[in-house]
């Protein structure tokens, strides 16, 4: 028989701040109810958290984040250990190079939970968006993958289990876009961008949804404007990356739309993300 540890159910969720997300969050958490969930762009500092709000739903909790931009969480069912803040891996948030890096600020949390006869690794990344094309922004996204591309090279050398949630703020394929066309002047689709993702990809990680979805039509972020959501304009951008070991134990996976429409209850929201979960499960062979 199957054990509950044998099995994890693990989604990434760019909530776009979670004080104004909570009550689609926290449905959400209470209806899906991931084993592991991965935050991004929270949008308050860890300090300022409520973290009872989650450990209600049975949840142990690690924030890495700001005042009113960026931030990454991990929300885990599951003892969650050696809690490490940025790509450096530092044991506390004031111990990362963000102050020096303004690229990496508040943008990578990572931790150790139960999974099988071992750990797993899970990882919150939250990648910059890089506008304009030219710009200091645009450099520190290519800087940030750049240290990214370390970072996974890292912990394919420690040969465990991990998986890295995140908004990623790259097309990986021209059929990852309704209409590519739209991003070729923008830091998304350039061709820099999908190139230093591609080089992390060719490390050998390999994307949950792409393993079992190879199709068109399959996004996880709508734009606000011009009625994307109506229109079906997505992107994807949302991914979580498995290490070869984690890949070999992928069974199922996923992208929730409802969220960006009539949320966790069916109902129609008033102030859903931008972004919707993206999520995979995982069994030991």
């Amino acid at each position: 028989m199957v054990s509950d540890v044998d099995t994890l159910t693990i989604a990434t969720w760019n909530v776009n701040s979670v004080r104004a997300r909570m009550e689609s969050l926290v449905e959400w958490l209470r209806h899906q109810s991931p084993d592991v969930a991965l935050l991004q762009e929270t949008k308050i500092h860890h300090e300022a958290v409520d973290k009872e709000i989650f450990e209600d739903l049975g949840y142990n909790v690690a924030f890495f984040g700001q005042k009113a931009w960026n931030g990454v969480a991990i929300l885990s069912k599951r003892p969650l250990e050696d809690v490490r803040y940025g790509f450096e891996r530092k044991e506390s948030p004031a111990e990362t190079r963000s102050i020096d890096q303004p690229y990496l600020h508040a943008r990578v949390i990572e931790g150790l939970c139960p999974f099988a006869t071992g750990m797993m690794r899970v990882v919150s990344i939250y990648a910059p968006i890089g506008n304009p094309l030219g710009s200091d922004k645009y450099q520190n996204k290519l800087l940030f993958m750049d240290e990214m591309y370390d970072y996974v090279l890292s912990l394919l050398g420690e040969e465990g289990h991990f998986v890295l949630g995140g908004d990623y703020n790259v097309l990986l394929e021209d059929k990852d876009a309704a209409d590519r066309d739209v991003f070729d002047d923008d830091a998304v689709g350039s061709y820099a961008s999908m190139a230093s993702m591609r080089r992390i990809m060719h490390l050998g990680v390999v994307d949950s949804v792409r393993a079992r979805h190879r199709g068109e039509g399959h996004y996880s972020y709508w734009d606000y404007q011009d009625g994307a959501w109506e229109k079906d304009h997505g992107i994807l951008i949302d991914r979580l990356l498995l290490s070869p070991h984690s890949a070999d134990c992928l069974r199922e996976s996923g992208i929730m739309r409802e969220m960006r429409g009539r949320g966790a209850r069916g109902v129609s929201q008033n102030k859903p993300s931008d972004h919707v979960p993206v999520w995979c499960r995982l069994s030991s062979p």
